[in-house]
Parts: structure tokens; C-alpha cells; sequence
């Protein structure tokens, strides 16, 4: 019986609390976030480590934009469709402009699908940071995949709405040439003018909510200066090198040419992509200056 009561004594002890084992802090830290100092403002390394989340953002941008839709993806080809018929309606019959040996329809699709890709990728990406403000507060991540992902996925409205251009030229029976080799390379430096602007848009869209408002109105009004609805032509010649500072202008006229196997303006894709690049490296340099405050002013 003593056993007994010696266990039942043993059980019903206090059992001291394990204390956790105390480690010592390391006296200078192990890893510092600080903004660079070099002249190159965007860490390419940094967007490289982390370009599989740019994949998921872009494939979760595609499924979103389509969720819950009637027509789906059919929108992709639905609105420069119909703005094709509009304008062929107004300037091809109406006002009779001259497209040379390119119908009027073809002429304006085919600046459309450029145009409408531009337009959309400067929109959707110029909105993406306020759009992913939880994301962006809670989980650190290069702040510039947001825009460049909300622009990778405007590409396949792109690729859908060409689909419908290359019916349409077989309709007219306009073959292609070699100039079309020049298309890959006219699609990248709109892409990279497009980033350029939504990422510089973007930036100033979170400290300046203004922007979303003003964005849809100067969209449109740059469409009427794009070489979209008409061709360069009929700007009188002694205004003509205007054009040459809208680098949308050049790339729609390039994409035509390329198209259509037309003779290429190259002082003005130059001009134009001199352009682009000086706007891509400034906008990159403002990102990264106001990037340090996203998180408290979004």
C-alpha cells in the first residue's frame, strides 16, 4: 500500500513548466533592405528570381477578366470588331478617306488590334497597384511585376483579336511578305511602350486617384492622333513630323507595313523607339522612387 500512495503522491506532484531555451541575438543583422544607390533603378536580378509569380499574376489577370462573362474571351475581338464597322461606316463610306490599295476595313482592323492592345495594357496595368493593395501591404515581392503582369495578360486579347485579322486579309485576299518578319519585333516595343507608360501611370495612380478618372479621356483622345482611323497622309506634310513624337503613330503605321508589305518610315520607328526607351528607363526611376511609400498610401 505504501507503493501505492508513493505513485499516487508522484502523480499528483507539480510538474515544472519546460522553459524554452534562450538563444542570443546576433549582434549585426542578417539580412538589410535598403534602396540601391546604383544608376540602374530596377533590380533585374530581383524580377528574375521572382518570375513565376509574374506568370500566376498574368493567368490569374486572364481568368479574372473573363469570369462570370456571357461572351468570355469573344470580347477580345468583339470591340475593335465593332469599332471597325463604326469607322468604316463614318470615314470609309462617309468621308471617303483613301487607304490606298488596303480596303478601308482591313486598313482600320489592323490598326485597331495594335491599338486596342496598347490601350488596354496601359489601362489595366496603370490600375493594378490600387487593385492589388492587400496583396502589396501585407507580402514583399518587386512591386513592378503587378503592372508588367496585368500587361503580359492583354497579350493573348492580342493573339485573339489577330486571329480575326489574318481571316480578314485571306477575305481580301492580301498575302503577306517578308516585311512581316518586322511584326515580332513591332508588337515588343509597343508591349515595352505600353509597360513604360501603365508602370509610370500606376505609381502616380496611388498617390493620385485622379488618375483613373482622367486615364479613359486621354485614351480616346489619343486614339485620333495614333494613325489608327486615318493614315498619315492626310496630316498636311508641313505637320507631319509631329507624328513622329506619338510613337503609337509609328508603331501602327510599322504594323501596317509589315502587314501589308509596305515600305517602312524608319527615321520615325526610330524616333519612336528612342522614345520608348527614354520613357521605359524614367518611368522605371519613378517607380522605384515612390515605391518605398506604396504600402502606406495605398
Amino acid at each position: 500500500m505504501s507503493g501505492l500512495d508513493e505513485a499516487s503522491q508522484a502523480q499528483s506532484a507539480p510538474v515544472a513548466p519546460i522553459l524554452p531555451t534562450t538563444h542570443s541575438l546576433p549582434e549585426q543583422p542578417l539580412v538589410i533592405i535598403e534602396p540601391r544607390r546604383s544608376w540602374l533603378s530596377v533590380n533585374l536580378r530581383e524580377l528574375w528570381a521572382y518570375r513565376e509569380l509574374l506568370y500566376f499574376l498574368t493567368w490569374r489577370d486572364v481568368k479574372v477578366r473573363y469570369k462570370q462573362a456571357a461572351f468570355g474571351a469573344a470580347w477580345a475581338i468583339l470591340q475593335p470588331l465593332f469599332l471597325m464597322l463604326i469607322f468604316t461606316l463614318f470615314y470609309g463610306r462617309l468621308a471617303g478617306i483613301d487607304t490606298g490599295a488596303v480596303p478601308y476595313p482591313l486598313f482600320a482592323y489592323s490598326g485597331l488590334v495594335l491599338w486596342t492592345f496598347f490601350a488596354s495594357a496601359v489601362t489595366n496595368s496603370s490600375n493594378s497597384l490600387v487593385g492589388n493593395a492587400n496583396l502589396i501591404s501585407k507580402v514583399y515581392f518587386p512591386r513592378m511585376i503587378v503592372p508588367a503582369a496585368a500587361v503580359c495578360a492583354c497579350v493573348v486579347d492580342f493573339v485573339l483579336a489577330f486571329l480575326l485579322l489574318v481571316v480578314l486579309m485571306f477575305y481580301y485576299g492580301v498575302a503577306p511578305t517578308e516585311s512581316l518578319l518586322m511584326l515580332p519585333v513591332l508588337v515588343v516595343l509597343t508591349t515595352l511602350f505600353a509597360l513604360g507608360v501603365g508602370t509610370w501611370l500606376s505609381a502616380l495612380n496611388v498617390k493620385y486617384r485622379d488618375i483613373r478618372f482622367a486615364l479613359p479621356f486621354i485614351v480616346q483622345l489619343w486614339l485620333f492622333v495614333s494613325s489608327v482611323i486615318v493614315p498619315s497622309t492626310v496630316v498636311p506634310e508641313k505637320w507631319r513630323w509631329l507624328l513622329a513624337f506619338n510613337p503609337m503613330s509609328s508603331f501602327v503605321e510599322g504594323f501596317r507595313a509589315a502587314l501589308f508589305g509596305d515600305a517602312f518610315d524608319r527615321r520615325a520607328l526610330v524616333v519612336a523607339s528612342v522614345i520608348m526607351l527614354a520613357v521605359l528607363l524614367y518611368s522605371a526611376l519613378v517607380f522605384r522612387r515612390m515605391e518605398r511609400d506604396f504600402a502606406d498610401l495605398i
